[in-house]
């Protein structure tokens, strides 16, 4: 049993320790935008989008600290599936094995509802991501509407034509992010003929219109020395690649386990990165190694949540569990979420391992905390 003097000794030392966290990754923040903007210089368009959104996040940053100081944990990042639907059937894909239904997308209006609430309450920029979030092409018109936030949109690119384009060089706001796995033999492997050659006729026209956009990379046993490697590198940097995403994979399916990278890799990949960030006029991030330097785990509200495409407030994508929905409550008053709040209290309990996502690798023990 606890006593009221330890109930109240954690809850000093977790403010403390929330108080240093949101120092060190409002700072990250700062440096990432600040970075992203001198990396866009030679391109005004897109160089005042980021010094816009800079200034957003200054202020999104005091937003955040006057709702922490009257108890509502707001992340700085909002991952947000805009729905569950896709146009590939990639082997290994987490979100097919973990969200099959397609039923039940939140709207075009609660789409705009999300997005509007995150703003009110200080978010500094959204991931959005599927299935394929541009079955929904509505939502770069939802976009369009707020020109202060970020929005990564993580894509296989395919459905990406003129009409797309010409709203891309008009809203500089919405970033690309480019899945990739490596060359064709790897693409095409893992996400279905043919996918690698779209791929580069889609790259090709986001040059030539001077798009800012990135590349995500899941890193698996089979395509690490590729992927990693400086002539990769290299030839998408000369194809304009200015944000390079590398994500560990993490295995939901169980006869996917031997994909999973080794810690001998894993250092690897931070070496390289460090590496390459001094060569190339681009940014690299490396998830979960640089999630570590600034404190671990960053899900259930430390540093991001996640939305569903059926609107559930969940602590990571990896983590299909929850106890509230922005359907039926506002968004503020989802993120004081008690279930959020236990996994910020044990979050000594999910240290990085081996395996990928850690919320995945205990999940039996992140769902005990559900109420």
């Amino acid at each position: 049993m606890t006593t009221a003097g330890t109930d109240t000794m954690s809850t000093v030392e977790e403010g403390w320790d929330d108080l240093n966290f949101s120092s060190v990754l409002n700072k990250s923040l700062r440096i990432f935008f600040k970075d992203a903007l001198c990396i866009t210089l030679r391109n005004p368009a897109q160089a005042y989008y980021f010094l816009r959104t800079a200034l957003w996040q200054r202020r999104a940053s005091r937003i955040r600290t006057y709702w922490k100081q009257r108890g509502v944990q707001v992340p700085p990042i909002l991952i947000f599936s805009i729905t569950n639907r896709c146009n590939l059937h990639c082997k290994g894909c987490y979100q097919q094995a973990l969200r099959r239904s397609t039923a039940n997308e939140l709207s075009s209006e609660e789409l705009r509802k999300v997005v509007r609430e995150a703003q009110e309450i200080g978010i500094s920029f959204f991931v959005l991501g599927g299935g394929e979030p541009l079955v929904r092409p509505e939502i770069v018109d939802i976009i369009m509407e707020y020109p202060d936030i970020i929005f990564f949109m993580f894509t296989n690119g395919l459905l990406i034509d003129e009409k797309l384009l010409a709203k891309f060089r008009k809203n500089r706001n919405v970033v690309p992010v480019l899945s990739i796995e490596g060359y064709e033999d790897d693409t095409d492997g893992r996400r279905g003929q043919g996918v690698f050659k779209n791929l580069q006729r889609i790259i090709d026209m986001l040059r030539k219109n001077n798009i800012f956009y990135s590349v995500s990379i899941t890193v698996t046993q089979s395509n690490f020395e590729t992927v990693t490697s400086d002539t990769f590198v290299a030839d998408l940097a000369n194809l304009g690649c200015k944000f390079f995403l590398y994500v560990e994979y993490s295995p939901i399916k169980e006869d996917t386990n031997h994909w999973v990278i080794s810690l001998k890799q894993r250092e690897r990949l931070m070496e390289r990165i460090q590496k390459y960030r001094k060569k190339y006029r681009s940014l690299f991030i490396a998830v979960p190694g640089d999630e570590e330097e600034i404190g671990g785990c960053l899900s259930a509200g430390r540093g991001f949540v996640h939305i569903g495409a059926d609107g559930a407030l969940e602590p990571c994508p990896f983590a299909p569990f929850s106890d509230a929905n922005i359907r039926n409550t506002p968004l503020r008053e989802a993120l004081q979420s008690d279930f959020l709040k236990q996994i910020r209290l044990n979050h000594e309990q999910l240290k990085e391992t081996e395996g990928g996502c850690a919320l995945w690798v205990k999940r039996e023990w992140v769902k005990t905390l559900l109420p």
